[in-house]
Formats: structure tokens, sequence, C-alpha cells
């Protein structure tokens, strides 16, 4: 028997299936625990803001920003709008880019 009868056929993507693959979705977050005692109060702050930042990259990456060009100050508020956090800091708005800009 030749080997490539003997490989599984690959599940089914939505460009090939015949009938739409269901997504799961909405996704749902993780549940939060409570950050380590004991740090100073510039640790919080900055971690805070690093997950604030990721969060915004993900949402304009999702909307189609995908340089850091692109991704202006206000264009981030909307963004943050639009998902539902407080609108970000210069500080905030430069991390987003950065990180964008680093993923590359």
């Amino acid at each position: 028997m030749p080997a490539a009868a003997l490989k599984p056929k690959p599940l089914p993507t939505q460009s090939t299936a015949k009938r739409p693959v269901l997504l799961d979705l909405p996704y749902e977050p993780v549940e939060k625990r409570p950050l380590p005692a004991g740090r100073p109060r510039e640790w919080y702050i900055t971690h805070n803001r690093r997950l604030k930042a990721m969060r915004l990259a993900i949402a304009l990456l999702d909307s189609g920003v995908y340089l850091p060009d692109q991704a202006r100050n206000e264009r981030i508020r909307s963004a943050a709008l639009t998902i539902g956090i407080h609108p970000p800091s210069d500080t905030t708005c430069h991390m987003v880019r950065a990180l964008m800009r680093y993923s590359r």
C-alpha cells in the first residue's frame, strides 16, 4: 500500500468544506487572576499598560490596520472605544505602534 494512502485526510477548512465550518466565536477570555502582591506601584502600572497595548494592537490587526504608520493616535483611541476600554494615553499609543512594529 502506498504511503500516501496511509495518511489521514485533513479536516476541511472554510474554503474547502461543502458547507460552512462553524467557528468557535465569540472568544471567551481566560479567567482573571489577582496580580502578585508586594511589587512597586510602577510595576503594576507598566504591566496593565502592556496588557492594554496588546489588546489594542490585536483589535487594530483584526480591523485591517497592519502597519504602525497607519495607527495614528486617533485611530488607536477609536479602536479603544470600539472594544470598550478607556482611551489610551500617548505612551500607550506609542507602545501599540511598537508592538505592531516588532511583530513583523
